[in-house]
């Protein structure tokens, strides 16, 4: 199993990448050089998208998800990262279980779609949720 590290955020996403590449983006506006963050698709141009943003490396499929998702302190995305075949069938059951499995804290982005309803929540606009995750992130990091 992977080393976890302390400020490691690992920024799971898919299809396009485009909340990935978001996060990763205000993420390193935040937290700036001091934060390592991996980025880690279920494709490749969801891993070089997030890469251009500004992670500091990536890796694409299920196998590379299910082992270095465990090295960081943090793992954020959209809620669908831990429901198996969701993403259109992107994340596999492993992945989901893996990313649950791992010892680092999940902030989650509650997106809403088709075939998944969140009661209780109010609907916030994307780009407030991941504000949101960023300054959770931030917090968590500065307690550790």
């Amino acid at each position: 199993m992977a080393k976890y590290a302390e400020k490691t955020i690992i920024v799971v996403d898919g299809m396009g990448g485009g909340i990935g590449v978001q996060l990763v983006s205000k993420l390193r506006d935040s937290l700036g050089d001091d934060v390592e963050i991996i980025a880690l698709g279920t494709n490749a141009v969801a891993v070089e998208r997030m890469v251009k943003a500004g992670a500091r490396r990536g890796a694409a499929g299920e196998n590379a998800i299910c082992y270095s998702v465990n090295t960081g302190s943090l793992i954020i995305g959209p809620i669908g990262i831990i429901i198996g075949n969701s993403m259109m069938g992107e994340i596999t059951c492993p992945m989901a279980e893996a990313i649950l499995a791992a010892p680092g804290e999940r902030i989650l982005l509650p997106l809403q779609n088709d075939h998944l309803t969140l009661a209780g929540l109010e609907g916030l606009p994307l780009s407030k949720m991941i504000e949101r995750a960023v300054e959770l992130a931030k917090e968590r990091l500065e307690r550790t």
